[in-house]
């Protein structure tokens, strides 16, 4: 009787009672379910934006040059993030955040490789004043001997009669190209001498003159 005078004066029953509840009951769940979903996307957003700028602090050591600021790729690709970051993006096939994250990582490699090479250039580079000069092991040898042979025969005291000479004709050609090697890379306001194809010259005509002249000439 009572809830008939219920459903008399208020006009629903305990069914719809019931209903209403539910109805609350799945709103708050759903509205439960978006605030934490909001609430993970903010996280995962503050997530990333602290993970980048501390990986880049990390880094700058080894992409920022000596005396300057970071350079302009990095600065653009992490303020380009920063405005990402900032912004409520739907989800698509590519998120916009990732996206980012791929350019601020190929800027930071790309100025790391930039400072990594310019560096191995001037570790290579010759000292101020100094002439590097790339010689395989077959020339240093032919100049090893025939430096310390020269060098015993501008001496006044020496009074040596061993004689040393070339073992055919291609280890002559040898000892004249290392020869000609060094004299190539003298500067040529220093040379003794103003043209080096006179020195090669007189070079290849003593070796043509031996082993080619009378080809079956004993070697001295």
């Amino acid at each position: 009787m009572g809830s008939n005078v219920l459903r008399a004066r208020v006009g629903f029953g305990a069914v719809d009672i019931l209903v209403i509840l539910g109805g609350l009951l799945l709103a708050l769940v759903v509205a439960g379910w978006s605030s934490a979903k909001s609430y993970f996307e903010k996280g995962r957003l503050q997530g990333m934006a602290e993970a980048t700028r501390e990986i880049s602090r990390g880094i700058s050591a080894h992409y920022e040059l000596e005396g300057q600021a970071v350079p302009e790729s990095v600065a653009k690709a992490l303020k380009a993030f920063n405005a990402v970051a900032g912004k409520r993006w739907k989800k698509g096939s590519t998120d916009p955040y990732h996206a980012r994250l791929w350019t601020v990582g190929d800027a930071i490699g790309e100025a790391c490789w930039l400072k990594g090479h310019a560096a191995g250039i001037r570790r290579k580079a010759p000292a101020e004043g100094k002439i590097r000069v790339d010689l395989s092991l077959t020339e240093l040898l032919q100049l090893s001997w025939l430096a310390q042979l020269g060098f015993q025969h501008m001496m006044p005291n020496y009074r040596g009669f061993e004689i040393h000479r070339f073992s055919g004709e291609e280890d002559a050609w040898e000892g004249a190209a290392a020869v000609g090697k060094i004299e190539s890379v003298i500067p040529a306001k220093e040379r003794p001498f103003a043209d080096l194809s006179v020195q090669f010259k007189k070079r290849q005509k003593l070796i043509c003159d031996w082993w080619q002249a009378v080809p079956d000439r004993l070697t001295a």
